[in-house]
């Protein structure tokens, strides 16, 4: 079914204005113009506007959700997949932050007994969602949805010293990292080391025997070709993302 540009706007409650703009930076364009320069939408752009709002729900810049959805490689079906790991995602993380306070109030009354790891509980789930939600589509294409399922399966059951280790080994290969990117050698010990340093902490959280130097150089590759993930390492100093990418594809063939 096709609909002029105020019938999609009414059906989609996004303004008619936004989709001019949509229109105007190439994100979504009509199907045609009809008579006094109506858009008309035809069922592919209903479908592309729909993956436009899942997207911005995500969070996602304008112009990134243009660069996946034009992508030749382009999978729908995989990114509603992705769409829907990380609703769940949310899902259970507020039902969690909902059983957490209940619990919280509870143990207050004295009607029960609050062991201190279920204090954080909810809080475990919801930096799972926002992870989910930042870089699920990424790293479920890179590595599938049985590894990244089984990793956020692991992440949840984290004790509590896992994550002080985590914390520690996070914090020691950051700093490395600092001091080799101004050295200017992604060879060097100090690189090196924070590879060392950087493998350890993803064993962490990744499944049993899914670790290897060659996957960890491939998140690598995603660290300096995503702009998130990018975003992170940049803040350790400019041009970080793409030394780590280098110092792992080194640590990989050593």
């Amino acid at each position: 079914m096709d609909y002029p540009v105020h019938e999609l706007a009414k059906l989609s409650g996004v303004s008619t204005r936004t989709l001019r703009y949509y229109d105007a930076i190439g994100l979504l364009r009509p199907l045609r113009t009809g008579g006094g320069g109506c858009r008309v939408y035809g069922p592919r752009e209903v479908d592309r506007l729909q993956e436009i709002l899942f997207y911005r729900a995500l969070g996602v810049p304008l112009a990134e959700i243009g660069r996946i959805l034009d992508d030749p490689g382009y999978d729908r079906a995989a990114s509603l997949r992705a769409h829907l790991s990380s609703l769940q995602a949310e899902k259970q993380q507020l039902e969690a932050l909902i059983a957490n306070v209940a619990k919280t109030l509870s143990s207050m009354k004295g009607e029960s007994i609050m062991q201190d790891r279920e204090k954080f509980e909810g809080f475990q789930k919801k930096t799972l969602a926002e992870n989910e939600a930042a870089y699920g589509r990424e790293l479920r294409g890179r590595f599938g949805d049985e590894a990244i399922d089984a990793s956020n399966a692991k992440f949840l059951n984290m004790r509590q010293e896992d994550w002080a280790k985590a914390e520690s080994l996070r914090a020691a290969y950051e700093d490395l990292l600092q001091k080799a990117l101004a050295a200017g050698d992604p060879a060097a010990p100090d690189a090196q080391e924070a590879c060392r340093l950087h493998g350890q902490w993803l064993r962490l959280f990744w499944r049993e025997g899914s670790y290897s130097r060659a996957a960890q150089a491939a998140l690598g590759e995603g660290y300096a070709s995503d702009e998130r993930f990018r975003a992170y390492y940049e803040k350790l100093g400019p041009g970080c993302a793409d030394f780590f990418r280098d110092a792992l594809a080194v640590y990989a063939r050593s």
